[in-house]
């Protein structure tokens, strides 16, 4: 059977896919919750295998809401830094990005992280200059895993939703990949 699929564009997950950052998610979310005077006793695998998902959704897992989470959002950025160290890029992630440019396809991330969040985060690591478009959370375009966020990326760097895969780590990336009518 031959395999006739032509993939223009790679489009990554960050956490869990290109970056191992799990530590430093758990670390600044406890952190935040205990500013706001939030539990923050959950077990911390129980919180890492929820990493993927949107916060409203892991806090409601755990029994409660945030009330500001705009301002929830804020504090947890500027304390996101404060444990980088415990962030890494996964062995070969780096490789390959390096690799699809320069056969040509391009390269994409997109995050549920703010869109400068995410831009901090690759300049950190020095790995924007590997992605020809980096999609974080945006107003007025939806999360994953709606396809909001996967097509605005196909129409920004011209390329056809169905010669486009999404690499990811959670459901959600697969969900949008899937909504979008992209490879998986």
């Amino acid at each position: 059977m031959q395999n006739n699929l032509t993939v223009e564009c790679v489009v990554f997950d960050l956490d869990g896919t290109i970056t191992m950052s799990h530590d430093t998610i758990y670390q600044a979310t406890v952190r935040t919750l205990k500013e706001f005077k939030l539990p923050a006793d959950f077990p911390k695998e129980e919180f890492k295998k929820k990493i993927g998902m949107h916060f409203e959704d892991i806090f409601n897992d755990f029994g409660f809401t945030v009330d500001n989470f705009e301002e929830f959002i804020n504090i947890y950025k500027s304390l996101y830094f404060d444990y980088i160290d415990s962030t890494y890029i996964y062995p070969g992630a780096k490789e390959i990005l390096n690799f699809l440019r320069s056969e040509k396809i391009k390269t994409a991330l997109l995050t549920t992280k703010t869109q400068d969040q995410a831009e901090k985060i690759l300049n950190h690591f020095k790995l924007s200059q590997t992605f020809d478009f980096i999609m974080g959370r945006r107003p007025g375009i939806e999360h994953k895993p709606s396809p909001e966020p996967l097509l605005f990326i196909c129409k920004e760097i011209n390329t056809e939703p169905a010669k486009t895969m999404i690499v990811g780590d959670s459901e959600l990336d697969i969900q949008c990949g899937k909504n979008a009518g992209a490879v998986t």
